[in-house]
């Protein structure tokens, strides 16, 4: 179910949201000092363009420099990131089949907004996990 809502995903909202980070960490490369929040950006793009099947979890060691890290990153990409979450979400909620990949793409507005000190993992659990 995981692979044919990705694949859904991907044709109508993951391909627009993937070039829209990578354009945003390809714009932060230049600036030499922004490169942190360049690499947050194409890490973002790989889990816009593939959602479903992993999740975005908090760091535990990030601290004080993640937040001013993410302050920067809203000034900079992060607020019209989200608008285009927003508005994508919006756009899925038309069909019934669409509010599952809306719900998706809501959930990406904050990691949209506050990417540092965040990681992305899968929900799928490990061998030793589904021997218990």
């Amino acid at each position: 179910m995981r692979t044919i809502l990705n694949i859904i995903w991907v044709i109508f909202a993951g391909w627009a949201l993937f070039l829209g980070y990578v354009v945003a960490g390809i714009l932060l490369c230049i600036p030499i000092i922004t490169i942190p929040w360049a690499i947050a950006s194409f890490r973002i793009a790989g889990y816009a363009f593939w959602p479903f099947g992993r999740e975005i979890v908090d760091k535990p060691r990030s601290g004080v420099f993640s937040f001013i890290g993410n302050v920067i990153w809203v000034v900079l990409a992060g607020w019209w990131l989200a608008i285009g979450h927003i508005l994508t979400g919006v756009a899925l909620c038309i069909t019934i089949i669409g509010i599952p990949m809306a719900i998706a793409n809501f959930k990406l507005i904050p990691v949209s907004l506050m990417p540092l000190g965040k990681e992305i993992v899968s929900t799928r659990r490990g061998a030793f996990d589904r021997a218990l």
